[in-house]
């Protein structure tokens, strides 16, 4: 396994590679990024992971100056998986003021986009930033994210980006908790009552296949029940799989999607729902 740092670097290395599977990262992994890169392993030939912390996809007030910064346990985690981890500085990725942004559809400025404003315009923009660098034919992303699935899906068509976007499912622990690196800031009691969040989902997701249509009332239910054990909720919404839009009664390939905090940790989880 090749760790590189240089942009230039990079491209040297991967010039001759034709099957590249690419998965990109934040960095501090856990069994649910490991699991990306042996799905990505059954797609290429070269398997590239890419540990960077985004600056651009965060807040004032978000933690990225507290994000963990853990390259070397995380080399060690992809020996024997990857064949090149590509670690850049934030001034090889942003080598002056980003003044160009990939500007997301209207859907980033729903869901966590309400409450993480630019977020996914740093994200898409970063992603571009990374797809022109490595290049892939195929790129893995988990579906915990499903928002940021969607609206990468929707960047790769509409920039006719010859990527192949593959969305894996979210690894969980065995209470159902979905695993995320924010689950280490949680108490050993909310990390108890974090598992509470997937039972939650999976609660209105047999409401669905029992055939209720109340979509606002479900969400609002599933609200109250968090808010009663003390979540903050910020949002929990039944979507269509397809775009996020909300869907007319009927259809029949849904999402379920929540965030709510608990404590100081903010949690994100969804549940795909076929009627």
């Amino acid at each position: 396994m090749q760790k590189i740092h240089s942009s230039a670097e990079l491209r040297a290395r991967l010039a001759s590679e034709k099957a590249v599977a690419f998965v990109p990262t934040m960095g501090n992994l856990h069994e649910g990024h490991i699991e990306l890169v042996r799905i990505a392993r059954q797609q290429g030939s070269c398997v590239v992971v890419s540990i960077f912390v985004n600056p651009l996809q965060f807040g004032p007030n978000e933690d990225f100056d507290k994000y963990p910064r853990t390259l070397e346990a995380d080399c060690a985690k992809l020996q024997g998986l990857a064949d090149v981890v590509f670690a850049p500085a934030v001034a090889d990725m942003y080598p002056e003021q980003q003044t160009l942004f990939v500007e997301p559809p209207p859907i980033a400025s729903e869901l966590c986009g309400e409450f993480r404003p630019g977020h996914f315009r740093g994200m898409a923009t970063v992603v571009l930033k990374l797809f022109n660098l490595v290049q892939p034919q195929v790129a893995i992303f988990g579906k915990k994210d499903y928002q940021q699935l969607a609206i990468i899906r929707q960047m790769v068509t509409q920039f006719n980006l010859p990527i192949t976007i593959v969305g894996a499912e979210t690894s969980r622990a065995e209470d159902g908790l979905a695993l995320s690196s924010r689950n280490q800031y949680l108490s050993p009691q909310e990390r108890t009552e974090a598992a509470f969040l997937s039972q939650i989902l999976r609660g209105m997701g047999e409401a669905l296949k029992s055939g209720a249509a109340d979509y606002p009332a479900l969400e609002r239910e599933a609200g109250e029940a968090l808010a009663k054990r003390g979540w903050q909720v910020e949002y929990v919404s039944v979507r269509r799989q397809n775009g996020l839009v909300r869907p007319e009664r009927g259809e029949r390939l849904l999402v379920v999607l929540a965030a709510a905090r608990l404590g100081k940790t903010r949690l994100i989880d969804n549940i795909e729902v076929c009627l």
